[in-house]
């Protein structure tokens, strides 16, 4: 069976996307059969790893509405091991549609159970909102991960995210964890990103992960390219953070590393 993690925090541009693909890419280089659920109207998931939204004609949308197979509509990635569960524009009004459905915050977990035999990994994506599709994600998942922006206003918003967890643990997903929080467009130069850093490992601690994200060219170039950062530059610093980061998990969870994958790698 496999794990679930959701990448959620209301609170934009803090690298939520750009944390879903590439720890997804990161797994998948690993060689675990991972795949990428688009969560997020804005199906910046979608284009990120080289599909046009526009031509999407079966999305998240139909699984959740009209209850399409989503085994039908799986997308397979450039990058091995790697699959998309892509989105559409009109799951920006599945949340209305949805108020009139039973049980209407475990919908997305009916879609996923399909799906967890055939991956060792499912990345969500979730919208940078705290509606009812994110609550469908943290219900529907094992553990979440947030990303926190190394700037003036990270902790802005992660009380209520924090709240809205703990809202969900105990009514809807008793078993659901915090995987972990991540830190994310981390600039050495500045003694602000240092001093966010140290606030947020002091008052967190052992939930905080201890691989940082770098602020990094190539990652913002990346999503332009309609590609991961292990398809766009594997050296580049950022490869080597969500790798890092994809390793920690892993080890977190007391799965192993393919060895022979690690020694190509590091070369």
């Amino acid at each position: 069976m496999g794990k679930v993690i959701a990448i959620a925090n209301q609170k934009g541009g803090v690298g939520k996307t750009t944390t879903a693909i590439n720890l997804a890419a990161g797994l998948a280089v690993l060689e675990n059969r991972t795949l990428l659920i688009d969560a997020d109207p804005q199906s910046n998931a979608t284009s990120g790893v080289g599909f046009d939204p526009r031509s999407i004609e079966n999305s998240i949308y139909e699984c959740i509405i009209d209850h399409i197979d989503p085994i039908s509509i799986i997308l397979k990635c450039t990058t091995p091991f790697l699959d998309l569960l892509p989105s559409h524009i009109d799951l920006v009004g599945a949340e209305i549609e949805m108020i009139q459905m039973p049980n209407r915050e475990k919908v997305m977990k009916g879609v996923i159970e399909k799906l967890r035999t055939a991956y060792d990994y499912i990345i969500i994506d979730c919208s940078p909102s705290l509606g009812l599709i994110t609550v469908n994600a943290l219900t529907a998942a094992d553990s979440v991960i947030i990303p926190v922006q190394c700037e003036y206003f990270a902790l802005e918003g992660l009380g209520k995210l924090l709240n809205t967890i703990k809202i969900v643990q105990a009514r809807l997903n008793p078993a659901l964890d915090i995987e972990g929080i991540l830190l994310t467009m981390y600039d050495n130069r500045l003694n602000l990103s240092k001093q966010v850093v140290e606030e947020v490992q002091t008052h967190f601690q052992q939930m905080v992960f201890q691989t940082i994200i770098n602020r990094n060219t190539k990652l913002g170039e990346a999503p332009s390219f309609g590609q991961t950062i292990m398809m766009h530059d594997i050296n580049s610093t950022g490869a080597i953070n969500y790798l890092n980061l994809a390793r920690e998990i892993l080890q977190n969870n007391k799965k192993p590393v393919n060895s022979t994958t690690e020694q190509v790698l590091s070369q």
